[in-house]
């Protein structure tokens, strides 16, 4: 916000202008009509699952979901860098109580390394760092990809979201700072090549939370002695959200709040790995009230996550211990929520 620090006094208007009011200092201000009201928030809940183009920042993204649909309450679930498109998971209202959910849940990627150059960034917008002429054929990256299969250790980039000593590693990068991060264990369940030409290399992953392609890129060009980066990146799958589920930017910005309800998913969608339990009205209501419940039933799971519907609309998620129902999260659905009952 711009603040000025003239102290000239503006000259005073002829006395007796329309509109104007005499201010107690006894000068006269011109009044101006009342500002139109802003669209009221609405209590919107669900899942949106947006399909990011590049260019285009995680917050910009939430920033345009929550105006789309007149929302009160809005964020993501798990940041998608400017350079990367696809799949961004958006909860809005009671949905963000899920959105851990859906951050543990498996990741997929289709990305492109291109060969010859490493990267301060570990991406095509970073420095050159280190060089080489050599580029791999497609059977010297696809011998080299089961090496960072399964469960392993690796360094994440130095522009990236990690807190070091309370500051973000990228920040202090910026700042010209040398950055050592340690390896963390990561989980890589599939890579893929799916194409190769002219140092390219098109590769597809699937993988667990806190994995940096960018540093997969790396290390694969490290491992096979040319370097690499990340040239094009593009996420297809968060948790149970997949492209076939997602919408774009101008569908929902293009259509208005109404129409854009019809992309608007439940907010259990989040909770597709965990058992469900449908409940009575009763039991429902002490599960409001942060109250466990018993279970009871063949089908009732006994011990961990689960999540409790009564008629339909989800009311806790929780653990089961003991045979019990412990709500750690509860939720209030009125207003706009879609329902799979």
């Amino acid at each position: 916000m711009t603040v000025s620090t003239d102290d000239h006094v503006p000259a005073q208007p002829p006395a007796g202008l329309p509109g104007d009011a005499p201010s107690q200092d006894g000068r006269r201000h011109q009044q101006r009509g009342p500002r139109p009201d802003r669209p009221k928030r609405k209590d919107v809940s669900g899942w949106v699952i947006l399909d990011k183009h590049v260019g285009m920042t995680s917050t910009h993204a939430v920033a345009v979901v929550k105006r789309a649909f007149n929302a009160k309450k809005a964020g993501h679930a798990g940041t998608l860098d400017p350079l990367a498109s696809g799949i961004l998971p958006i909860a809005l209202g009671e949905a963000t109580k899920t959105v851990p959910f859906v951050m543990d849940g498996r990741k997929a990627y289709r990305f492109t390394v291109s060969w010859g150059v490493e990267t301060d960034t570990d991406d095509a917008e970073g420095r050159p760092v280190a060089t080489s002429d050599a580029r791999p054929d497609r059977a010297a990256v696809e011998a080299a990809l089961p090496a960072f299969v399964g469960a392993i250790e690796q360094v994440p980039p130095r522009y990236s979201a990690i807190k070091i000593q309370g500051e973000r590693a990228y920040d202090l990068a910026r700042d010209g700072e040398m950055v050592e991060l340690v390896a963390r264990p990561v989980q890589i369940d599939r890579l893929e090549v799916v194409s190769h030409e002219d140092g390219l290399t098109v590769i597809e992953a699937e993988c667990g939370k806190g994995t940096y392609v960018r540093a997969l890129a790396r290390d694969l060009g490290r491992m096979l002695g040319c370097y690499g980066h990340v040239a094009a990146l593009r996420r297809t799958r968060v948790g149970p959200f997949a492209e076939a589920d997602s919408c774009a930017v101008a569908t929902l910005t293009d259509q208005g709040p109404e129409a854009a309800l019809a992309h608007l998913r439940p907010v259990e969608t989040a909770l597709d790995a965990i058992p469900g339990i449908a409940v009575s009205r009763d039991m429902g209501l002490r599960l409001m009230r942060g109250q466990p419940v018993i279970l009871r039933g063949r089908d009732a799971p006994v011990s961990g996550k689960a999540f409790a519907t009564c008629a339909g609309i989800l009311v806790a998620v929780g653990d089961v211990e003991r045979g019990e129902l412990v709500p750690h999260r509860v939720f209030h659905l009125g207003g706009t929520a879609p329902s799979r009952a």
